[in-house]
């Protein structure tokens, strides 16, 4: 579920740019604050890896031995933080979970100085947060990695399930189109992304006025055109004929309650209901990152269809996770 930064900036904060990786630097090590610092190669091999933990016995692969991760969560989460910390368990290591939702990071103390404590501690950060720049000045602060559980940006770690999930169901990837309906927002950033480094194809269909960044749009273009993939955005919600997949997400966000009533008349002509799901086919699957409200964006009958794979993604988080997890600390 996306979310939104409010408008209360921490008085000691200072805008830092992420960190980018070298060409060619190894994945080991790596922050992961937005899919599109790596490289279509280093993707794949995140599903490869995360496929190799599902199908293994649970806890027989261990690169997390010895090591701590903390969890720093400024907002609520299920999904996250338990697959997260069973992820965590499973790989041998041990997490700490730490809340940060009555106190944001950079209130106390200064989020440089807040990694650079946690640098001498602990072996990785997982971050669920407010703001993208938050997870930018930590990133390069700190020597030890850095994962974006969720910002107002980015959603990257969902993006990895959600296409392990449609990788399970369908194969090869470069055959599937994935119809996105609903918000511009967070998920459907990374959505963009992993569907351009995947060679896959997303159409992204929102109300006039809530498509996506244009600058994600054109920086997941630029990656599609040399891996074959295709992304393309729409108003018209005929653009999800013969899609394999639809996909939507929450119409309002935590932070958003003062649009509530606005965005629920805009986007009333997007709710995934059977009659949206026959314009992709009788065949299509139903996508939901959760939590979903039903009645809203989705109706009861779709939710909980024989084609709706919505439980598969939450699972898949958990996978999905261990396979980035394993690769940044083989």
């Amino acid at each position: 579920m996306t979310s939104v930064k409010d408008n209360k900036t921490p008085s000691n904060f200072r805008p830092f740019p992420a960190p980018v990786r070298s060409p060619g630097s190894a994945l080991r090590g790596s922050d992961v604050l937005t899919l599109t610092d790596f490289s279509p190669a280093e993707v794949a091999a995140i599903l490869d890896e995360a496929a190799r933990i599902k199908a293994a016995p649970p806890g027989s692969h261990r690169p997390l031995s010895g090591k701590t991760i903390i969890l720093l969560f400024e907002k609520p989460s299920l999904r996250t933080r338990i697959t997260f910390e069973v992820g965590i368990a499973r790989l041998g290591g041990h997490g700490i979970y730490f809340d940060h939702g009555t106190q944001r990071l950079g209130e106390r103390e200064s989020v440089f100085d807040y990694a650079k404590n946690l640098e001498r501690w602990v072996d990785g950060i997982v971050a669920r947060v407010f703001s993208q720049q938050i997870l930018n000045e930590m990133a390069t602060a700190t020597r030890v990695p850095v994962i974006n559980a969720l910002s107002d940006l980015y959603h990257p770690c969902q993006a990895l399930a959600d296409y392990l999930t449609l990788r399970d169901r369908f194969g090869d990837l470069r055959a599937v189109r994935t119809a996105y309906v609903g918000d511009g927002n967070n998920v459907c950033n990374s959505l963009m992304h992993a569907a351009a480094l995947l060679g896959s194809h997303l159409v992204v269909v929102t109300p006039d006025g809530y498509g996506p960044n244009e600058a994600e749009v054109a920086a997941s273009r630029s990656i599609a055109a040399s891996t074959g993939g295709s992304v393309t955005v729409s108003t018209d919600p005929a653009s999800i004929n013969g899609s394999n997949a639809v996909y939507t997400d929450v119409w309002v966000s935590m932070g958003q309650a003062d649009l509530q009533g606005k965005r629920m008349k805009d986007f009333k002509n997007y709710q995934i209901d059977n009659s949206m799901m026959a314009k992709a086919g009788q065949d299509a699957v139903f996508m939901h990152c959760l939590p979903a409200h039903r009645g809203v964006e989705v109706t009861d009958d779709i939710m909980d269809s024989k084609n709706s794979i919505v439980y598969d993604q939450a699972e898949n988080r958990l996978h999905a996770q261990n396979g980035l997890l394993s690769l940044l600390f083989a």
